[in-house]
């Protein structure tokens, strides 16, 4: 009981919750221990939220998950969880998403927060229940929700969240969903049956433009983003773009791994299982750790 639990709640997702983290990342306050405190409450907080929209995803979903060939064995959908178990729960984790938030010292930060992840709560509600149903809508809704956790991060350290981060975050998201999709596709092609009820509004051809065009987008922004004049005001540094580099092969490497070997179903994974992309996502990070705090 306590393995499906576990499998309910999707632990191995919290990963996703790191972009929490990144205003005060970006923010040069990563080493104030006070606000830090702060971001990993929040942190937590996006973590049980997250889980509380996948224990009712799963409810939603039942049907459709018991007659999938691997989604079929998801706790609520081989009948190991019960469906009101399910939904006990997926409010019990609501409950301490926004409780721990209680332990943000200052009142403003604190409700500024709760107000962040109701919402997001309250749109993957929606989400689960209605928007996925439509093909372009689906993917701008999940990387909507990236952008609140990195605003959530923002609130509960009172550090103003840039429009630079807001594009770049919503641009990566999206890239990564639509990749998503593209496995969708190609699941369908191969079975006949469509693994989404959107899946049908996808095809190979418009994914891949789509990944072209949000892959490509990404990049110049994130090169505009080094080269600003108030970015390199703000860290006092020329050499961001350095950093480019890390972005580029991160970008060809997922763009090999969706077209070539086909293996981007779950992003989560990837970063998980795929040394390559570790390797560029520490890189990455541990160059503009040296060059905007020392």
């Amino acid at each position: 009981m306590n393995y499906e639990l576990i499998k309910l709640t999707r632990p191995h997702h919290w990963v996703k919750n790191l972009f929490v983290l990144l205003p005060i990342f970006f923010g040069q306050k990563l080493f104030d221990m006070h606000l830090l405190c702060n971001a990993v409450v929040a942190f937590f907080s996006f973590c049980f939220v997250a889980s509380s929209i996948y224990c009712f995803n799963d409810i939603i979903d039942v049907e459709d998950d018991r007659r999938h060939p691997v989604k079929c064995q998801r706790p609520v959908a081989s009948g190991k969880i019960s469906v009101s178990v399910a939904y006990v729960i997926m409010f019990l984790l609501m409950a301490m998403s926004v409780g721990i938030l209680f332990l943000i010292p200052d009142t403003a930060m604190r409700n500024a927060t709760i107000a962040v992840i109701c919402a997001y709560w309250l749109m993957e509600l929606a989400y689960c229940i209605v928007l996925k149903r439509f093909a372009i809508v689906d993917v701008c809704i999940l990387s909507v929700g990236f952008v609140l956790r990195i605003l959530a991060g923002g609130m509960a350290t009172g550090i103003v969240v840039s429009h630079w981060l807001v594009m770049m975050t919503f641009l990566l998201t999206l890239f990564l969903g639509i990749a998503k999709r593209r496995d969708d596709v190609l699941r369908m092609m191969d079975s006949g049956t469509a693994p989404r009820h959107n899946t049908k509004r996808y095809n190979i051809t418009f994914v891949n433009e789509a990944l072209t065009i949000t892959g490509g987008i990404m990049l110049v922004c994130y090169i505009m983003y080094t080269v600003s004049p108030e970015v390199i005001a703000q860290f006092d540094s020329h050499y961001l773009y350095l950093t480019s580099a890390f972005v580029i092969l991160g970008l060809l490497r997922y763009l090999q791994l969706a077209l070539v070997d086909e293996k981007t179903g779950d992003p989560t994974k990837v970063l998980l299982h795929d040394r390559f992309t570790q390797c560029v996502v520490l890189g990455w990070g541990i160059s503009f750790l040296v060059i905007i705090y020392l």
